[in-house]
């Protein structure tokens, strides 16, 4: 196999660990935990798993562990540092017995029920260190939700001798590991199953996760592209660019991209929807920037725009409610239409005066995605919606209105952007390199003391790598919860930007300032070599939630 110059040094690149994993450990319980909300219905629906302590590693005294088989899943969508997860836990299963086996279940969950898999020797391992993807062994999103999948577990567990599985995802993957670790308790099946947090997203945090894996280095190649396309509108001084930037259910990847890139314009969906904004005052905030500008010569400008805007908008959430709602109930009408207009004027008659109102306003193109094939639970695939594309012609429209009045006297021309993929499978940073490896070490030493529904935690991540703090934490601490498709389900609670956080509050205090002045910062490439200060630097949102801790 071909591979590039980069990759041939990234792979002799030796991931940093914590003191607390460079040689013997000792496990130390601390509290016994509670889940975040709804505590009487996790403990019920958790009676093995529920209430365990917190754990963190110390240096121990030297131990012999008998050999065992563990099984590896990459579930859900890809991010940076999946490999050295993986790296980290064979290493770590190799350095305490050197019998012991790791095999890899193959695209996913779906591999564990299917029963395809490989077992990772260290030459396949070797190839993978330090890399991007979860081409090691693949990744989906079958749900393990059904007894019928969890016994499929068993056989396969059984027949390669496999003791625990680690489960590397989100927190919908994270739920199905606790809920995989509760039921093979309750089977008494003698299989572990450990979690490890993983998305781009950046949701999946709390007091005791302080970050998800791919995060830093995702976030780290959006600044960078956004950082380009801000160096080139300061020298052609003509195009306004907006750019969408993934992260459906939370604006992290928006907020901590603005800290590293200091843009014109971005939009927090969680401030939208805090302040009840209509679509039109957030059309009109960006105008008004626009207009600001314009006052000053400087017809270009940047806006972040995050992927899940569109459902934070209250009155446009009550839209596309209804929209779903028309859609799952008039399946077969809906499909016996041939054209989008046909579509649109069957829907219409369905919807509520105000709902009706809001989409009549709408693009057209606009109107017609949202009447798109839904996903998989009934949901708009918002990462379909051209967002960015709605704001600028709406914005466009509203520059016009106000030229006619005097009120602008600008030129604005625009030009759209979506980064999502680009940044899901990038070679990670040194920070997730370590990070991801850690985690995966960690997972190692979790299930060789006899832990399950335990997800592997690192904190202290602000400072150097030697001395984060390794170990694990209950899964159902972090449950509430939910309506998922008309039941209430024990969900991981998501992590939304917080409006009195440190990260926000910080980028309020500059918010203004961004909007008129060009400040642009050009953070480059990710950085693998070089001074300590610029490789190795984790995340402003990190650094700022956790100044002074």
């Amino acid at each position: 196999m071909a591979i590039s110059a980069l990759q041939k040094e990234r792979a002799v690149y030796a991931p940093k660990l914590p003191k607390s994993l460079r040689g013997a450990v000792k496990l130390v319980d601390g509290a016994a935990t509670n889940s975040v909300a709804d505590q009487d219905d996790i403990k019920k629906l958790f009676p093995h798993t529920y209430g365990m302590p917190l754990i963190t590693f110390e240096t121990g005294s030297a131990k012999t562990y008998n050999a065992m088989n563990v099984g590896v899943i990459l579930s859900g969508g890809q991010a940076p540092g999946g490999h050295n997860v993986i790296s980290g836990i064979f290493d770590g299963l190799k350095k305490l017995n050197s019998a012991n086996k790791l095999y890899g279940f193959l695209a996913g969950p779906g591999g564990l029920v299917d029963h395809k898999y490989v077992e990772l020797t260290a030459d396949i391992i070797d190839e993978y260190r330090n890399t991007g993807g979860f081409d090691i062994i693949g990744s989906g999103r079958t749900k393990l939700e059904e007894t019928a999948q969890y016994d499929k577990g068993i056989e396969i567990c059984n027949k390669l001798g496999i003791k625990a599985l680690v489960i590397i995802g989100g927190d919908d993957s994270n739920t199905n590991a606790c809920v995989l670790a509760e039921y093979y308790l309750q089977k008494n099946a003698g299989i572990q199953v450990i979690g490890c947090p993983k998305t781009i997203d950046g949701d999946l945090k709390n007091e005791m996760i302080e970050t998800s894996f791919g995060f830093d280095t995702a976030c780290k190649v959006y600044s960078e592209l956004i950082g380009n396309i801000q160096r080139d509108a300061n020298s052609a001084k003509k195009y306004w660019h907006f750019i969408k930037l993934m992260g459906r259910s939370a604006s992290h990847i928006g907020l901590e991209c603005a800290l590293q890139t200091q843009p014109n314009i971005c939009i927090i969906s969680e401030e939208v929807e805090a302040k009840q904004q209509t679509l039109d005052e957030v059309v009109t905030y960006i105008a008004e920037v626009v207009t600001a500008r314009a006052k000053n010569g400087e017809n270009f400008g940047t806006a972040l725009i995050p992927e899940g805007l569109i459902e934070f908008i209250p009155s446009l959430k009550v839209l596309i409610s209804e929209l779903n709602d028309v859609m799952a109930h008039n399946e077969s009408e809906m499909n016996a239409l041939q054209t989008n207009n046909d579509k649109f004027l069957f829907v219409s008659k369905k919807l509520t005066e105000n709902s009706l109102r809001i989409f009549e306003s709408l693009p057209q193109n606009i109107q017609f995605q949202l009447l798109a094939d839904r996903d998989p639970h009934g949901n708009v695939q918002v990462s379909k919606i051209e967002t960015e594309r709605m704001l600028i012609e709406m914005v466009e429209k509203k520059l016009a209105q106000w030229k006619k009045e005097g009120k602008y006297t600008g030129s604005f021309s625009a030009q759209n952007h979506f980064f999502g993929y680009e940044g899901r499978c990038a070679a990670p940073s040194n920070f997730d390199a370590d990070y991801c490896y850690s985690l995966g070490y960690t997972a190692s030493v979790l299930i060789a003391e006899g832990k399950t529904g335990y997800m592997a935690s690192v904190q202290n991540c602000k400072d150097s790598a030697e001395n984060w703090i390794a170990g694990g934490v209950p899964i159902t601490m972090m449950m509430n919860m939910e309506r998922r498709h008309g039941h209430m389900k024990p969900v991981i609670q998501k992590a939304l930007v917080t409006l009195d956080g440190a990260p926000y509050t910080y980028f309020v205090s500059k918010r203004d300032e961004w909007a008129v002045k060009t400040s642009y910062v050009y953070p480059g490439p990710i950085q693998y070599f070089g001074p300590s200060s610029v490789c190795d630097q984790p995340t402003k949102t990190l650094l700022l939630e956790q100044e002074g801790k």
